[in-house]
């Protein structure tokens, strides 16, 4: 019960976070920068990432497991913690100053955008949320991202207000992001302390961190340099397009995300401890659980993007529609390869096969985006992204076919996908019958969740999943919430 009240807390929380404020962000910020700044802040964030990225490496997921595994032993926590982060800061200062050096040598446009990306890339090197992960504090890190947040959406509706404010929007985004990682390290005393380690303790990390970036660093080319590779070869109104596509596709996932930050600790400190039973059994339901979610999701925003796209965003953005559309593809072969990376793969340090999977996403994206954004662009780019996560998710399910039988747990759910693809169809015709407004969209969500709650409810009444009482459980929850 632990690990659902978990999920609850995080979704809960996140629900503030990563539905109800980028729900209220998003339409404003299209509408008040337009699609060419927005594609600028998009283009220069993405590149800054990638100098974040190569100071984080494959910290994130090994500080997490190894948090996880150490925690039982307050001495070996203090020595894991000290020697990962040592690690970090030394690689953060190599990032830093070749940020600085990219920025001199290399910056001829949009120079004082790329500078404020700075303290975005800074940030980096205070982020110790895998700290918190991997002793399952998920509380802390959500309460953090709330408070920061909330603070910066009220500043972005009192400063942000034309084209000519995006410095002002990437200021308020980059600081938001540095103050949000540095407050964390208000509670790090109550956990663990830093204390001084031998330089063998520090680069004994290295080697799993760096096997764990390559696979980082792949996924990276397939959800970040689609955004590089439009501004390049397009135009920043093209990054506009796309990456407000993938923020609204984002904005749901979060749920999905969630669930792989509570269980990647989990699960490793269940293996760490033998048991095999519970690990598969978790790994059983989550598969189910997120089948259910991507069915509500995905078919949910193929059904209402025509609408949404000029609705929500602003009639400048109804080349979103058809991106939208794509995308939403992806979120089936996402959510499946993370039950699979976080709970399998990653915690029983098959490091080889997440390598391995995230390099052919990587090299499969390249060669689709190349050759086909020239032509078709956003469309192009959001092509490339799906045959990327497509191949992804074959090879770590084909893996792993011997001990988790992923295929057979989403067959028992075919009934699922067959309800959100009926109510897909249903959405659409409302929306081509009713035309673009405000309230078409309310009615297309509304009816939309009305036709697939009840067909997936008479499947689970039908069939007797075991799903249907985990879903009955965290009704029960909700409902104690509220009151």
């Amino acid at each position: 019960m632990k690990l659902f009240k978990n999920l609850m807390n995080s979704v809960k929380i996140k629900q503030i976070l990563v539905i109800l404020l980028p729900l209220i962000t998003a339409p404003y910020i299209s509408r008040t920068l337009g699609a060419t700044a927005v594609g600028v802040y998009s283009y220069t964030n993405s590149v800054a990432y990638y100098f974040l990225m190569v100071g984080m490496l494959g910290i994130a997921n090994h500080g997490n497991r190894s948090v996880a595994a150490a925690r039982d032993d307050q001495e070996k926590l203090n020595n894991t913690f000290s020697g990962i982060f040592y690690l970090q800061a030394f690689t953060f200062s190599v990032a830093i100053v070749s940020y600085v050096l990219y920025i001199l040598i290399c910056v001829k446009n949009n120079r004082i955008i790329a500078s404020l990306q700075l303290l975005y890339v800074l940030s980096g090197l205070f982020d110790i949320s895998w700290l918190f992960f991997g002793l399952e504090k998920f509380k802390l890190t959500v309460t953090r991202n709330m408070i920061i947040k909330l603070c910066t959406v009220l500043c972005m509706f009192v400063f942000v207000h034309s084209p000519s404010d995006l410095w002002k929007y990437t200021l308020l985004m980059s600081a938001g992001t540095l103050l949000s990682q540095l407050y964390l390290w208000t509670y790090v005393r109550k956990y663990v302390r830093l204390v001084k380690v031998p330089v063998r303790d520090i680069l004994v990390h290295l080697k799993p961190v760096l096997v764990l970036f390559v696979p980082v660093l792949a996924y990276s080319i397939y959800k970040v340099m689609d955004k590089i590779m439009l501004g390049n070869i397009a135009s920043y109104a093209d990054v506009g397009y796309y990456q407000n596509a993938e923020k609204i596709i984002n904005i749901p996932m979060g749920i999905i995300t969630a669930l792989g930050t509570v269980m990647l600790p989990r699960m490793s400190n269940v293996i760490a401890n033998g048991d095999k039973n519970k690990s598969s059994q978790y790994i059983r339901v989550s598969i189910k659980l997120v089948t259910v979610l991507c069915s509500a999701i995905a078919f949910g925003l193929m059904g209402i993007s025509e609408v949404l796209a000029p609705v929500y965003l602003g009639e400048e953005f109804s080349p979103c529609a058809p991106i939208i559309s794509l995308l939403s593809v992806t979120v089936f072969f996402i959510a499946w390869a993370n039950v699979v990376r976080t709970q399998y793969l990653i915690p029983n340090h098959y490091d080889k096969i997440y390598l391995i999977s995230s390099t052919t996403g990587a090299v499969v994206n390249l060669v689709i985006n190349y050759m086909l954004i020239p032509q078709f662009k956003s469309n192009g780019a959001a092509l490339g992204t799906i045959a990327a996560e497509f191949s992804v998710m074959v090879i770590q399910l084909f893996a792993v076919r011997k001990d988790i039988p992923v295929i057979k747990y989403i067959a028992q759910y075919f009934p699922v996908l067959v309800s959100g693809f009926f109510m897909m169809c249903i959405v659409r015709n409302i929306g081509a019958y009713l035309g673009n407004s405000i309230l078409t969209l309310v009615i297309q969500v509304g009816m939309g969740g009305i036709v697939f709650c009840i067909l997936v409810f008479f499947f689970f009444m039908i069939s007797k999943d075991e799903m249907w009482i985990m879903i009955k459980n965290m009704i029960c929850n909700i409902l104690k919430i509220k009151k």
